[in-house]
């Protein structure tokens, strides 16, 4: 008579433990948690807010390293530089065309759904003192050229401007690729130091959680469960243009490249998750360009597109600017010709590269424009303060998402995008995706093998 005895050796991990060990399922319980502590213990809720404080104070520690090192040693790396001007070109073209179509979508949206139609909101009733003073901080032509400019080489390095450490690391890998042999060790020095920001980024990765804990039981804490229904109809349009921006504009870009959408978010769960409840696009910009790059865009692709991304291809906020615009004005009463809502578009494109890395800087957009088209009182910004927090999380979801593609689409533009592999990460089911530490080429070398 034969026995059957068990296999030995360690028993199979439940479905459970393998989804507390992932960080995007991670954030969603933190979420799930900071909204009920902040609806049941509000006061203790309100404590919170340094929990997110602190991991976004972590993250912008990192964020200039990692500008600096990609995008200094993918220049140092090219054969030509003029591959370097030429994907520049590329996406800041890209970059206003699809501004401009995001404004366009906002503005017809307001336009046939007239949000703000029925306040009847009397400009009088209107306290100045609700808008927050960085609302004053009034974009310029001049401002922005300022801001490209650091005031000393390392200072870039180590301050937080993500602008000025963008132009200072495109200068330094050209020099580096220009200085040839010479350069090489220090080339070599800088990607080990990648090597070891990328590492600290993990880390840093890893708190997000607390992070979201905190930032939505403050958010809870602060507004109530009646802050959703404040301004109901403007947060449920906007959520829903949102969605259908998502769906058609970024869909229809995703199957031109012959790639899906859906699955690309998949693979960045982790990091819309975490840009939606920090409402913060800096925070996940590092783990950003690592993801990128496992997925098989080049890295001077990627470290050009995204740094310059996060400061100029900001869709989400483009959306915001003109359907808040039309919502404030019908709002007051105030009836925009189309010429006048032109002219208010033509503004918009041209202050929002002003506010480019400015926290909060779609709200002071806003009220640039408002101040430039002079139609609408700034004090009518107080109206949707208190919403505004509301209305970031598709904003910042959006910029994320949209950046992303845009890396993917440039990389395909430049023929610096391997496809076989972004198969294999983004559809692990039918092949063996490479891991995430290896380079493209070693992932090539070790299939060879």
């Amino acid at each position: 008579m034969t026995s059957t005895t068990p296999a030995t050796g360690r028993p199979p991990r439940s479905r459970l433990s393998r989804l507390l060990r992932e960080l995007w399922f991670q954030v969603v319980l933190a979420a799930v948690l900071g909204i009920a502590v902040g609806l049941v213990a509000p006061g203790f809720g309100e404590e919170l807010k340094p929990l997110n404080d602190w991991f976004i104070a972590l993250v912008k520690m990192i964020v200039v390293p990692v500008v600096f090192c990609v995008v200094t040693t993918g220049i140092a790396s090219m054969d030509n530089l003029r591959k370097a001007g030429r994907i520049g070109v590329k996406a800041i073209g890209y970059f206003l065309v699809l501004s401009l179509v995001s404004m366009l979508i906002g503005l017809v949206i307001a336009n046939i759904f007239h949000p703000g139609t029925g306040l009847n909101v009397d400009p009088s009733t209107l306290r100045a003192d609700d808008v927050p003073e960085t609302a004053t901080e009034h974009a310029s032509f001049t401002g922005f050229v300022s801001s490209l400019i650091p005031s000393s080489l390392l200072g870039a390095i180590t301050g937080d401007a993500i602008l000025a450490a963008l132009m200072v690391s495109i200068v330094f890998g050209v020099a580096l690729n220009m200085a040839g042999e010479d350069g090489a060790p220090l080339t070599r020095g800088i990607k080990a130091l990648s090597d070891v920001v990328f590492r600290i980024v993990g880390w840093v990765m890893r708190l997000a959680p607390l992070g979201t804990f905190g930032a939505l039981a403050t958010v809870v804490a602060t507004y109530g469960a009646e802050s959703l229904k404040q301004l109901a109809y403007l947060i449920i349009l906007f959520t829903a243009t949102c969605v259908l921006y998502v769906l058609v504009v970024l869909g229809a870009i995703m199957r031109a490249c012959r790639m899906n959408l859906f699955a690309l978010m998949r693979f960045l769960k982790a990091e819309l998750l975490v840009a939606l409840s920090t409402c913060s696009s800096e925070a996940v910009l590092p783990q950003l360009v690592k993801k990128l790059e496992t997925l098989g865009v080049g890295r001077p692709v990627v470290g050009i597109v995204i740094p310059s991304g996060f400061s100029f291809n900001l869709d989400g906020s483009a959306v915001y600017l003109t359907m808040a615009s039309m919502f404030l004005a019908q709002a007051m009463g105030i009836d925009l010709s189309w010429q006048q809502q032109l002219v208010m578009v033509g503004v918009m494109m041209l202050t929002s590269k002003g506010t480019a890395g400015i926290a909060g800087g779609a709200f002071i957009v806003l009220a640039s424009t408002v101040t430039a088209v002079g139609h609408i009182p700034l004090a009518a910004l107080s109206l949707i303060v208190g919403v505004d927090r509301i209305l970031n999380e598709g904003r910042v979801f959006i910029n994320v998402l949209g950046n992303a593609v845009a890396t993917i689409v440039i990389g395909k533009w430049e023929n610096d995008f391997d496809a076989d592999r972004a198969h294999a990460v983004l559809h692990p089911d039918k092949t063996t995706p490479p891991t995430p530490a290896a380079s493209r080429d070693e992932a090539k070398v070790g299939a060879d093998n």
